[in-house]
């Protein structure tokens, strides 16, 4: 019987390739923390869309939202457009972007000043130059139950979920022999996969081999506002920030400066100082309304920021042959997981993707030091 394929993280996107993988070959998922209390998945906004400034990314986006749709009620989706908006800088590239989103299919609808300003009077357009609007297949949802759904049928289709760590990579020549769990000891593999979030760049060093994919900590606040959210879109500002309505409230939050985000390690304290100093002129100067808000809460969940270009690494290493990667999606991997999965599913089983052409998110471009930067990464 052949060594089954071994993925290293049960988070969603280690929980889609095992969905789509078991029943076809024997999967054995690795997860660290079976709780799931510090994951990316479930720390996450948990919201999907359309708008990417690069094909693939919007094309993973239309799956992705097919695949959520379909269980809307199970995991509590909401569906709503994203509002992503554009100053003089920024309004060549938006346009270009939504050319390219309708071309690859995507409903997405372009405006201009007065339109904006007409459409969005909650909205202050002073230095607005355009802006984008989902029609379909945006929104949010319940990021525990989605992975809950998805894990149970993996397991279903016959997946082994262990709740150990990867401490070790076994190489036998041009492959990897076995995955050494911190518990479980020594498990040969067949394939290995690196879907291990935050943690992948670690996990890819045990094989010596490079992975720039570290942690990166995001806050997400919990706000109350006299600004009703009924209808409102999520908004991306000009500066950075993000809103949503969620609840009776709304929820937001905004990237720290470069020189101000370092590998959080294993902090996941929320970062109160960026609703002061950041976050909130620059609702405050968007949104009139939002002046007078208050926090109610905050938590801070981890990207698994690739540092090469913010864009997921999928696909077989050049030199290893049975070491596959998913990881590094930079604060898209949710939405991005079921293509993901689907993908690295299919290049286990036929040797090729069937579907959905994954290769330009290739390790090649690692190896080679070829950035493909995502721009509209929050």
């Amino acid at each position: 019987m052949p060594s089954p394929v071994v993925v290293i993280g049960g988070g969603i996107v280690g929980s889609c390739i095992a969905c789509f993988l078991a029943g076809h070959r024997d999967v054995v998922v690795l997860e660290r923390d079976p709780t799931y209390r510090f994951a990316s998945t479930t720390l996450s906004a948990a919201s999907y869309r359309t708008q990417f400034s690069l094909p693939v990314n919007v094309r993973m986006s239309l799956f992705g939202a097919s695949f959520l749709e379909a269980m809307a009620e199970r995991i509590g989706l909401v569906r709503r457009a994203y509002l992503v908006l554009a100053g003089p800088d920024g309004a060549a590239a938006l346009a270009g972007n939504h050319a390219m989103q309708v071309a690859e299919g995507a409903e997405v609808a372009l405006f201009g000043p007065s339109a904006i300003a007409e459409r969005f009077p909650w909205l202050n357009p002073d230095g607005l130059a355009c802006a984008t609007l989902g029609l379909a297949h945006e929104g949010w949802f319940d990021a525990y139950l989605l992975l809950r759904a998805v894990r149970e049928a993996a397991i279903s289709r016959g997946a082994r979920y262990v709740a150990d760590a990867a401490v070790g990579l076994e190489r036998a020549g041009g492959a990897i022999a076995a995955v050494q769990a911190a518990k479980a000891g020594r498990i040969a593999a067949g394939e290995v996969v690196i879907a291990a979030g935050r943690d992948a760049g670690r996990v890819a060093a045990l094989a010596d081999v490079v992975l720039p994919v570290v942690g990166r900590k995001r806050t997400v606040f919990v706000l109350r506002a006299p600004l009703a959210g009924t209808g409102l879109p999520l908004v991306f500002d000009t500066s950075g920030a993000w809103l949503r309505p969620e609840g009776e409230g709304f929820i937001g939050g905004i990237a720290p400066r470069p020189e101000a985000d370092p590998d959080p390690g294993d902090d996941f304290d929320p970062d109160l100082d960026l609703l002061e100093t950041t976050l909130w002129p620059a609702l405050a100067h968007r949104i009139p309304a939002l002046e007078r808000l208050r926090m109610t809460r905050a938590w801070a969940g981890h990207y698994d920021m690739c540092l090469l270009d913010h864009n997921a690494v999928i696909g077989r290493h050049p030199e290893i042959a049975n070491l596959v990667f998913a990881a590094g999606f930079s604060g898209h991997g949710v939405q991005h997981a079921p293509a993901a999965g689907r993908g690295v599913a299919e290049l286990i089983r036929f040797g090729a993707y069937r579907t959905l052409d994954l290769s330009p998110l290739g390790y090649e471009r690692v190896r080679d030091n070829r950035p493909m930067p995502e721009d509209e990464v929050y």
